[in-house]
C-alpha cells in the first residue's frame, strides 16, 4: 500500500539528509516541500518524473488533499520538512487530518539545524562543568508560548541555550535573558541559514549581540545561541583518560 512518508530535509546542506532519507525521496512519486525552508538542491536526488509541490502556496486541507490523492493513485508521497520534524515541524496538524482519513504515513526523523549550528562552530552544547543541558525554546510571536516557558525563567538556569525563530525580536531576547539571569558577557552566536552555502555567522556577547545582527542584517532563518559553551573556559571530559574506564566507551 502506497504512504506518506515524513522526511526531515537536514539543517540545508544538501548531503546531510539521511541515508533512509534519500532513498525515500528519490523513490518518492509525488513530493510536497516546505519552501524556502528546504533547500531545494534536495530536490535534485528525484526521479525525473517526480511530481513536485512547494507547500509555500498552501494551506493545510490543500497539502492534504494533495497527499490523499497520491496515496490513493498508489503513489509514494514524501512530505519534506526542514530539519528534524519534531522541533517546530509542524506535522502535528497534518498527522491529525491523516488520521481522520485513514492516510498510512511513516516519520524518517533528520538533523536539526540547531545540530548543523553547533558543528558549523565546532562546538560542544554540553561541556564538562560548564553545562550538562540544553534549552531549546522560543520567543512568542504569531504562535504563543505559556508563560512558564518564558525566556527569562528559562535564563535562570543559566545552561546551553538555543532560540529558534526570534532573531528578528534580537533585542527583546538579549533583555528578557539578562533579566532572567545571564550575565551581560555572556557568549552568544546568531547564525543564519546553518549548513546552507549563504551561511552567515555573527559571534559576541548578549551586550553587543543585537547590533552585530542589526550590522549584519540578519533579520529571519537564523538561531540564536547563548551559554558558556561558546566561551574559550572548559574542562576535559574523563571520558578518554586513560584511568577511566566505562562500559559504553
Amino acid at each position: 500500500m502506497a504512504q506518506v512518508h515524513f522526511v526531515g530535509a537536514g539543517p540545508g546542506d544538501k548531503e546531510l539528509i539521511t541515508l533512509k532519507g534519500y532513498q525515500l525521496l528519490k523513490e518518492a512519486d509525488v513530493v510536497i516541500y516546505a519552501g524556502s525552508l528546504v533547500n531545494p538542491e534536495l530536490l535534485e536526488y528525484c526521479k525525473a518524473d517526480c511530481e513536485i509541490h512547494n507547500s509555500a502556496s498552501m494551506n493545510l486541507i490543500e497539502i492534504i488533499d494533495c497527499m490523499e490523492k497520491g496515496v490513493t493513485a498508489g503513489k509514494e508521497v514524501v512530505r519534506l520538512q526542514t530539519g528534524d520534524f519534531s522541533i517546530y515541524g509542524s506535522i502535528r496538524e497534518q498527522v491529525e487530518e491523516m488520521k481522520k482519513r485513514s492516510i498510512p504515513f511513516t516519520c524518517t526523523p533528520g538533523v536539526s539545524s540547531f545540530l548543523g549550528a553547533a558543528s558549523s562552530f565546532g562546538v560542544e552544547y554540553t561541556v564538562p562543568e560548564v553545562s550538562q543541558s540544553v534549552i531549546i525554546t522560543r520567543m512568542a510571536g504569531r504562535t504563543p508560548v505559556p508563560s512558564r516557558e518564558s525566556l527569562r525563567s528559562y535564563a535562570a538556569h543559566q545552561t546551553s541555550m538555543v532560540i529558534f525563530l526570534s532573531v528578528q525580536g534580537i533585542r527583546k531576547v538579549v533583555s528578557e535573558l539578562i533579566k532572567g539571569g545571564y550575565k551581560p558577557e555572556t557568549p552568544a552566536a546568531v547564525i543564519y541559514k546553518a549548513t546552507w552555502a549563504e551561511e552567515k555567522k555573527v559571534t559576541g556577547t548578549l551586550q553587543d549581540i543585537a547590533e552585530k545582527v542589526t550590522e549584519a542584517g540578519i533579520t529571519k532563518t537564523a538561531l540564536i545561541m547563548v551559554g558558556d559553551f561558546l566561551g574559550e573556559e572548559f574542562y576535559y571530559s574523563k571520558l578518554y583518560d586513560k584511568d577511566f574506564k566505562h562500559e559504553y566507551r
